[in-house]
């Protein structure tokens, strides 16, 4: 890769079938990357895949990353691909709206091994390849709920929060590596689970449609939700050699949130 270009290298992204993970496919797509795309639902990564431009080189694979044994079959098939393995967007992720009372053993387990425990079992596995990269990069799509804390979504909070420690240590475990870790932190995004926070809202106070996504739009001192499109500019940044001394940050793409 030159100090400008991802072109021909080869970048996993977790998730990559709707949201911030298709934007992130998209973006690295139109820097000339060679993109395998993780998810759990198998129709809705071959859809994402043929919304790419024609000239991209694209694989799916189909993989909870919550399951330790489908996270190790996945990679075992990456690695067999021989592609090699430059950069790894751990953005797979789920969300649960409630109080924590009201918020069941089964609900925190799924938060909590999709969210954290996927994250850090990718990454795991994609290290090894990952070291021969020339310039290895780990960028992990966190959130604001990793650097403060939201009520009703205490579960998420803890999971998040757990994505941006775990960054900031495996930065420092690396630092003389060729691989770089950090953190992505958006805040509310237009994203389905953007989406599914607006119903909980609605649900919970009886407010409308407009209402309710404007109180999730009211914590953006923009006054707006975060375009997908402004967190994969923020991943292709930090995936450029050239963003070699960026390392073991959490960078929020929040309008000014997080800022006070």
């Amino acid at each position: 890769m030159s100090a400008d270009s991802l072109a021909g290298c080869h970048a996993v992204v977790t998730g990559g079938g709707r949201g911030i993970g298709l934007a992130v496919a998209r973006r690295l797509a139109a820097e000339g990357a060679v993109l395998t795309l993780v998810g759990r639902d198998r129709a809705r990564l071959d859809e994402a895949a043929r919304s790419l431009p024609a000239s991209a080189a694209c694989r799916v694979l189909a993989c909870d990353v919550g399951e330790a044994a489908q996270v190790a079959r996945a990679f075992e098939s990456i690695a067999q691909a021989g592609r090699g393995l430059a950069i790894l967007v751990n953005n797979a992720g789920i969300g649960h709206s409630a109080r924590l009372a009201d918020t069941d053993d089964a609900t925190i387990d799924a938060l909590l091994a999709t969210n954290l425990a996927g994250t850090m079992r990718c990454t795991r596995a994609a290290l090894p390849l990952l070291m021969g990269a020339a310039h290895g990069r780990v960028v992990n799509i966190a959130s604001t709920a990793g650097l403060v804390g939201y009520p009703y979504v205490a579960a998420y909070c803890a999971a998040k929060h757990g994505v941006v420690g775990f960054t900031r240590a495996l930065a420092l475990e690396l630092a003389k590596s060729p691989v770089t870790v950090n953190a992505v932190c958006p805040g509310s995004t237009d994203t389905d689970i953007a989406r599914e926070a607006v119903a909980n809202i609605r649900a919970r106070t009886g407010r409308d449609e407009a209402d309710a996504l404007g109180a999730l739009a009211a914590r953006n001192p923009q006054r707006r939700l975060v375009t997908p499109g402004e967190v994969a500019e923020t991943v292709r940044w930090l995936c450029l050699p050239s963003s070699a001394s960026v390392n073991g940050q959490a960078i929020a793409v929040d309008g000014g949130e997080v800022a006070g």
